[in-house]
C-alpha cells in the first residue's frame, strides 16, 4: 500500500497587489526526504515555504502536512479559512527556522528552547527542560544553556533557533535561508546540524543559496523562477545538467 507523502502542495497562487510572487505550485515530500529550494532573489521561494505553514495564506491552492490541511478545512464540498485554534495545531507539527534567529534576548539559551513546550504543549517545565538540554547538546550548545543570544554568534544563535524548532517534536521542518545571514566563516556550523537531521531521516524543505549543501543532502532539487518551478530533479541531475536555460543561468551565476 502506497504511503502518502509528508507534503502536498496544489496550485499555490499568491499575489501581493498586482505582484503575482506564486503562480501555481504543486509539489509533493515524502516523509524522510530533504528537498533544496534554490533559485534567484524574487523567484517566490520563501513566501511558497511560508505558504506551507500559513504565515503567509495563499490565494488560491492548498497545502496538506502529514495528511492534515493547514490553514484550511473543508466543509461540505468547499474549503474555509479554519479557526485560529486549528491552525495552531497544525503548525505544531512544523518547526521552521528564519534567516533572524528571531530568539528572545531577555531570556536564556535554555529557556528560549524550552518556552514553546510548555505554552503550547502544556509540558511541564521539568520535562521540557530535560529535553531543551538533550537539544542543546545536540547542536553542540549545551554548556551555553545559561548564556543569553546577545553573548553568542550568530551561528551559535541560529543553532539555537534550530534546537527551539526541534523542541516541539515537529514531523516536518522548513529553513528560510537559515544562513544568508550569518559570517562565511559561521555557515559550516549550522550546516552541520542540518546534515544531522536530514541523516535522522527529518523531513525537510530548504530554501537555500548553498548548493553545496544541496549537492549533498538533498534527495531532491527545485529550481524556482518567475514564481513557478522551472525545473525539478535529482542533484546531479539539476546542479551538473539542467534542462531548462533559466537553471543553466542561475548555477553560472552561484558556481
Amino acid at each position: 500500500m502506497a504511503v502518502a507523502p509528508m507534503v502536498v502542495a496544489r496550485n499555490v497562487h499568491k499575489r501581493y497587489g498586482d505582484v503575482e510572487v506564486l503562480k501555481g505550485i504543486d509539489l509533493a515530500v515524502d516523509a524522510g526526504k530533504v528537498v533544496c529550494i534554490i533559485g534567484a532573489s524574487g523567484a517566490g521561494k520563501s513566501t511558497f515555504l511560508r505558504c506551507i505553514n500559513h504565515l503567509e495564506r495563499p490565494d488560491q491552492g492548498w497545502v496538506l502536512v502529514d495528511g492534515q490541511l493547514v490553514g484550511l478545512e473543508k466543509i461540505g464540498r468547499r474549503l474555509h479559512e479554519t479557526s485560529e485554534r486549528n491552525l495552531c495545531a497544525a503548525r505544531a507539527g512544523i518547526g521552521m527556522v528564519f534567516q533572524r534567529f528571531n530568539l528572545f534576548q531577555h531570556m536564556t539559551v535554555l529557556d528560549n528552547v524550552a518556552l514553546a513546550p510548555t505554552l503550547v504543549k502544556k509540558q511541564s517545565r521539568h520535562i521540557a527542560v530535560e529535553r531543551a538540554l538533550a537539544l542543546l547538546q545536540r547542536v553542540g550548545l549545551a554548556t551555553k544553556k545559561d548564556r543569553y543570544p546577545r553573548q553568542l554568534s550568530g551561528g551559535e544563535q541560529q543553532r539555537v533557533a534550530i534546537a527551539r524548532a526541534l523542541a516541539m517534536e515537529p514531523r516536518l521542518m522548513l529553513f528560510d535561508e537559515a544562513t544568508s545571514a550569518l559570517d562565511p566563516e559561521l555557515v559550516g556550523e549550522v550546516l552541520d546540524v542540518m546534515r544531522s537531521l536530514a541523516r535522522d531521516g527529518m523531513t525537510m524543505i530548504v530554501v537555500t543559496h548553498e548548493i553545496g549543501f544541496a549537492r549533498e543532502v538533498a534527495d531532491e532539487v527545485v529550481f524556482m523562477d518567475g514564481g513557478v518551478i522551472a525545473e525539478r530533479g535529482l542533484p546531479s541531475e539539476i546542479l551538473r545538467n539542467p534542462r531548462h536555460e533559466r537553471t543553466r543561468e542561475f548555477l553560472t551565476r552561484v558556481l
